[in-house]
């Protein structure tokens, strides 16, 4: 199978795949259960949608990134919670009840949020003459790629609950493999130029990575939110969409550009290590405090 292959067809599969894995694993009863904690929701939008963009664009500027670099990392940061995020909360003993949610909502406002941050951060690090407009056929093929999966996803999981969970564990693997060919494919593509990429982008992706987790962690605890629930928006906010990213970077039907791929897939390569870390770090400490609350 050709790289072009890889990136024209195995991607939008890729992401439909992972995208309908998601729609099984929710119900309607969790865009509900907003109503059970809007504050921690409302703290974990607040991360997810305002702080870590900003967080993140001046981490690009700040390393000096190149401009689809920088682009790069920004998409990434506008891509939502990955499901991952909710086994490293169970792990460590999050609120994942929390986490589902986050993950449901994020994962609809960013059909509208990421197209736009995406938008400004072009005409920030690119310029008006250089920008690569997301027209709105690009943008309607996302929400195609993305939305229509969930749906389907979770119309069979309210019609057939039972063929959701049979369905659910090859479809995790088949993701997690999907996954690891998305990255493969951006890496073949840029294997000439990956370890410039490392050196150029690799740090400022770990810099965001440990900046998003510590943002997501500690101003729920600024706020006074329960321990758990701050370890679930941790999690949700410093374990991205990867895939996603990857996709709407390296398509042909969207951007078109493995150079702003290359910040996700550095970032993906890195951050389960740096969530189980992470884990470890806030349960060092007993939580009887926390489970009290």
């Amino acid at each position: 199978m050709t790289t072009s292959t890889l990136t024209t067809v195995l991607m939008p599969i890729a992401l439909g795949v992972i995208m309908l894995g998601l729609g099984l694993s929710l119900t309607i009863d969790d865009f509900k259960r907003v109503l059970l904690f809007p504050r921690a929701v409302l703290v974990g939008l607040l991360c997810q949608m305002v702080l870590l963009p900003a967080v993140c664009f001046a981490i690009a500027h700040g390393f000096g990134l190149g401009p689809e670099l920088a682009v790069g990392l920004m998409l990434l940061s506008a891509s939502p919670g990955g499901a991952t995020a909710n086994l490293y909360s169970h792990l460590a003993r999050g609120d994942v009840a929390l986490n589902i949610t986050l993950t449901a909502v994020n994962s609809v406002l960013s059909l509208f949020t990421l197209p736009l941050i995406l938008s400004l951060s072009m005409r920030a690090f690119l310029g008006e003459g250089r920008m690569i407009p997301l027209q709105l056929d690009k943008v309607i093929q996302v929400f195609a790629v993305v939305l229509v999966p969930v749906a389907i996803g979770m119309a069979v999981r309210g019609r057939a609950p039972a063929t959701a969970t049979r369905l659910g564990r090859p479809v995790k693997i088949l993701s997690a493999l999907f996954l690891l060919l998305v990255i493969a494919a951006a890496v073949i593509k840029e294997r000439a130029n990956l370890a410039g990429y490392f050196t150029q982008v690799g740090p400022a992706a770990l810099c965001f990575n440990l900046a998003s987790m510590s943002l997501g962690y500690f101003l729920p605890l600024l706020a006074r939110l329960p321990r758990r629930q701050a370890i679930a928006i941790g999690m949700e906010i410093g374990i991205h969409n990867g895939t996603l990213a990857i996709t709407i970077a390296s398509s042909p039907l969207l951007l078109d550009s493995t150079t702003m791929a290359m910040p996700a897939a550095i970032y993906s390569l890195t951050m389960f290590f740096t969530a189980a870390a992470f884990g470890w770090v806030v349960n060092r400490k007993p939580e009887a405090e926390a489970e009290a609350a």
